[in-house]
């Protein structure tokens, strides 16, 4: 029986911007404040990482019933609805919000176009706690489309002021198409100066498009819960690659590499590298002898941490702790 020869990574792959801030945010809080440090929702989705800050101190609740009275809270990278914010900080927690940049400029578009009247059709997954935040930022007007056959069912009240804005972590190919159904019905829509689809996102997708054709069977690193590692294996089956997402190399099935000579290899936005490393070395114990990585794009973006978490470089010392702005980071 063949085994498995070479293993080819994805470039790029693992973590984005979006989810080191959010995850430094936290291990910030807790160095600074002490555990516990609440968080709404899982900050980013990824089980290693959401159990990795359970052990430092972090717990995760999904109601702001479960946070004591002067707790500190974050708000996970997903961002939160209008709502929950103002509960927040009706209830005095001390806030810092972790919520994706990118996922804020979506925030503030919609926030902006509201107030000059328009109405939103928002592309994206029914449930996630991205899409919740998002048609959250309103209490009407905006209708989420999930596929192609949805745009033909939504009834805005007018549609001289209509614009789409779309989840950040979706197939880029599937948005266009949905996107391309939206603009057919209502030919007048107002589209993002710049697709809300995130550049993590589209920089691993793809590098999936350049790996499949190249490997006999692509794994992606992630969790279940994670949207954009799910685009990543659906696009490489779709591609026509035999493809699996596992949350950590204990998932891997060794009947998965029975035949094949290259394995090919990357990793959601949320999921890290030391969960990499255990995969390759999991796929070595089956036969492989190489490790090669692809050329790709190099990721240089990095966003800003929340004032009252910044470190002064000159000195080391922490900026001192201000109340969490209204607005969430980005703006």
């Amino acid at each position: 029986m063949a085994k498995p020869q070479e293993i080819v990574l994805a470039e790029p792959r693992g973590f984005c911007a979006g989810v080191d801030r959010a995850i430094e945010i936290v291990e910030r809080a807790i160095a600074k404040f002490g555990a516990p440090i609440y968080v709404r929702h899982e900050i980013v989705h990824n089980t290693f990482v959401v159990n990795d800050l359970k052990t430092r101190g972090a717990i995760f609740i999904e109601e702001l019933d479960d946070v004591p009275p002067g707790a500190t809270l974050v708000f996970s990278a997903h961002g939160v609805s209008q709502a929950v914010q103002q509960e927040a900080q009706r209830r005095g927690f001390q806030i810092f919000d972790a919520t994706c940049p990118l996922v804020s400029k979506v925030h503030v578009e919609v926030a902006k176009l509201a107030k000059e009247g328009y109405e939103f059709i928002m592309i994206g997954h029914k449930g996630h706690p991205e899409v919740e935040g998002t048609m959250g930022q309103l209490d009407h007007g905006i209708h989420l489309v999930e596929e192609v056959e949805d745009v033909a069912r939504v009834q805005p009240a007018q549609t001289q002021l209509l614009a789409v804005v779309t989840q950040t972590t979706l197939s880029v190919d599937d948005a266009a198409e949905i996107m391309a159904a939206v603009k057919a019905r209502f030919p007048q829509i107002r589209v993002p100066k710049q697709q809300d689809i995130c550049y993590a996102t589209q920089n691993r997708q793809d590098a999936v498009k350049v790996l499949s054709p190249q490997v006999d069977v692509v794994i992606v690193v992630g969790s279940p819960t994670s949207s954009n590692s799910n685009r990543l294996r659906e696009l490489a089956a779709r591609l026509g690659t035999p493809a699996y997402m596992v949350d950590n190399a204990g998932e891997l099935q060794s009947e998965w590499f029975e035949g094949v000579s290259r394995v090919g290899l990357t990793a959601g936005a949320s999921a890290p590298e030391v969960l990499v490393r255990e995969v390759i070395d999991r796929i070595k114990a089956l036969g492989a002898t190489s490790v090669r990585s692809m050329n790709g794009i190099e990721e240089t973006v990095k966003f800003p941490l929340p004032k009252g978490l910044k470190i002064d470089a000159a000195t080391g010392l922490e900026i001192e702790v201000r109340k969490a702005p209204e607005t969430g980071p980005g703006h």
